[in-house]
């Protein structure tokens, strides 16, 4: 069964933010949802994307979505200097699509504009639920500044999101108009942060994965700027296969941001999302190849210990150009030599070549990152590996491994019990981690090799296996 994008049908009850530029949607979410999600910042059309969030409010689950300043007509589109104002409004339009309660924001200080009638307007006709949230109402005598917004038709709330100034009642108003549901939601999706460069196609492989325009799509690198989660289910029933995936902002060389931009907080958020996921994808543009920042980008995946999956995007580019997956692979690896357990796929979002493979390739990732590896096994697979190469020895005294034992997954981390852990060179650490995955496999999952010092007297592995694989005294 093909990928399908949730619902609200499928994911609860669904409450849209809509209006027009820089009124405080995105702080005003961020109030509803207590946690700072959407990015805020003192400029006009920072927010493009839905940024979607499961929440609970007053006992209340539901999926919170803000959206991107609505500008369009004769107030917005000729004025708009963003040249995706008219893709921001789009999915805006979808996002009210999907929504049983709409929150308009306006700006009670500005008062009642021609654009926020025209968004109104779009409102009205969706014919969702309307609550009016009067933002920046600061202090008591702004409330007054709100009445003008009645005209709309609609219950109107003075609220400041900034100094959380009438958001019980707002949310008292907002859990009353959501509709019945069962008050349950999708447990533990596997969460998969989509990351690289800009424009490196990752918008365009999780609208190609979904077969819907969930993101922006564009040429304009930076396209996206917030981490954007888009849910999705494979199949149907209890054998449905859940992720969360999240579309991330490209991730540019730091020294090329200034400290207060945009691509900053962007970055910030990029890294947010490649720290709460399970699995990593590192997308890299098949047209360029790897460069240093696509480097960058999975050492930060190795240092936050992620399981990674590497998609080469826009291969039918490559394909045109004569070159081929059996002479790419070798060439990336030889680039890439510290992610050499990540699958690779190379996929085209264009005309949808692999892309179903790349769900199997993060499959993979994520159940080998769980993986529970038998102690016994594990000490047969370190007894021969020495036996193959011998340990390495300092001043006359070699390494010599007691016991191994698994003591974490996710990531994958063995204990080896030693004489001396100072003997150890990463040399022969690197070859043991080779000799552990040719074992289990452990594909897209990192492996942490600990070292701890044993007293003299303890056993060496294989006499430990020859007892029937269990645990040293202590351990």
């Amino acid at each position: 069964m093909p990928p399908q994008a949730d619902t609200a049908a499928g994911r609860g009850a669904v409450a849209v933010i809509v209006g027009r530029p820089n009124v405080g949607k995105s702080a005003l979410f961020n109030r509803l949802a207590g946690e700072r999600i959407a990015i805020v910042f003192d400029q006009p059309g920072v927010t493009r994307d839905r940024v979607a969030r499961e929440i609970e409010l007053r006992g209340r689950r539901l999926m919170l979505v803000d959206t991107g300043g609505i500008a369009f007509g004769k107030s917005g589109a000729s004025a708009s200097a963003d040249p995706l104002a008219a893709e921001t409004r789009a999915q805006a339009e979808l996002g009210l699509g999907d929504a049983s309660v709409c929150i308009f924001a306006v700006d009670a200080r500005a008062g009642a504009t021609p654009l926020d009638e025209e968004v109104f307007e779009l409102v009205r006709r969706s014919g969702v639920k309307c609550l009016v949230a009067a933002n920046k109402c600061d202090n008591p005598p702004d409330d007054g500044l709100a009445h003008e917004f009645a005209r709309f038709g609609a219950p109107v709330f003075p609220v400041s999101a900034e100094h959380n100034r009438g958001i019980p009642a707002l949310a008292a108003a907002l859990c009353e108009a959501l509709p019945e549901t069962e008050n349950a939601s999708v447990a533990d999706p596997l969460r998969v942060a989509v990351a690289g460069r800009p424009n490196a196609g990752k918008s365009s492989f999780i609208n190609r994965l979904l077969n819907a325009p969930r993101v922006i799509v564009s040429d304009i690198a930076g396209t996206t700027r917030d981490s954007v989660d888009v849910p999705f289910t494979i199949g149907s029933g209890p054998d449905a296969r859940h992720y969360m995936l999240v579309d991330t902002a490209g991730m540019k060389p730091r020294a090329r941001a200034s400290s207060s931009s945009i691509e900053t907080f962007s970055g910030f958020r990029s890294e947010k999302a490649i720290e709460g996921a399970d699995v990593a994808v590192l997308v890299i543009d098949a047209s360029q190849g790897p460069c240093f920042q696509d480097k960058r980008i999975a050492g930060m995946i190795l240092e936050k210990n992620k399981s990674c999956a590497i998609l080469v995007s826009k291969w039918d580019l490559a394909r045109e150009k004569g070159m081929t997956e059996t002479k790419a692979l070798p060439a990336l690896r030889a680039m890439m030599p510290f992610l050499s357990f990540a699958p690779v796929v190379f996929c085209s979002a264009k005309d949808g070549y692999n892309i179903r493979r790349t769900i199997d390739a993060i499959d993979r990732a994520a159940v080998s990152a769980s993986m529970r590896l038998p102690t016994g096994v594990l000490n047969r697979t370190i007894v021969e590996a020495a036996r193959k190469t011998q340990c390495p020895q300092k001043n006359g005294r070699r390494l010599k491994i007691y016991y191994a034992v698994q003591v974490g997954v996710r990531p994958q981390t063995v204990r080896l019990f030693v004489n001396d852990s100072s003997l150890a060179t990463p040399q022969y650490l690197a070859y043991l981690e080779r000799s552990i995955r040719a074992r289990f496999g452990l594909e897209g999952a990192p492996l942490r090799i600990v070292l701890k010092d044993r007293p003299r007297g303890a056993q060496p592995a294989d006499a430990q296996r020859r007892d029937g694989g269990k645990r040293c005294p202590g351990d």
